[in-house]
């Protein structure tokens, strides 16, 4: 079983080789939208997304995020504040081919709008189920607490 540290460290590690989440306002009962989120090492428990200034998601507030890894065997629900803030020095940062696709105007598209989200709590599994564990779910066996994944709620995740 993972410690909390090493879920948070696993955290970041798979958004950054499958940066794909979902992500909607909580106070508008609309539904959560999929976005690349742009991660900035220098930054803690902040996420970048480039959207449409056009977005749903650009008038901001309360905000949740889901994320699933590549391999579907992480899960983490993000629970924090999203709001544009157009840094420029941001947008250079964090800006790439990938990006200038949706982006034509380049760095200066008029429609271009950065959209920061701060985390301000998480929960985070990670399903590492034991060997004994995948065995008695193959047959249908009660599964033990200590052949589960890890989980953990969190107020940060940083390590």
């Amino acid at each position: 079983m993972a410690d909390e540290t090493q879920l948070k460290r696993d955290l970041w590690k798979r958004m950054a080789s499958s940066p794909f989440l979902m992500i909607g306002l909580t106070e508008t009962g609309q539904h959560s939208e999929p976005l690349t989120a742009q991660l900035d090492e220098d930054q803690v428990d902040t996420i970048w997304f480039f959207i449409g200034k056009d977005n749903r998601l650009a008038k901001g507030g309360k905000a949740m995020a889901q994320f699933v890894s590549k391999g579907h065997d992480y899960f983490a629900c993000l629970s924090g504040t999203a709001k544009v803030q157009n840094d420029f020095t941001m947008i250079e940062k964090l800006w790439s081919r990938q990006v200038e696709a949706w982006f034509p105007g380049g760095k200066n598209d008029p429609n271009l709008a950065l959209l920061r989200f701060d985390i301000d709590s998480a929960e985070l599994w990670e399903a590492d189920m034991s060997i004994s564990g995948k065995v008695k779910m193959l047959f249908g066996a009660k599964i033990n607490p200590s052949e589960e994944g890890s989980h953990a709620k969190v107020g940060t995740t940083a390590t």
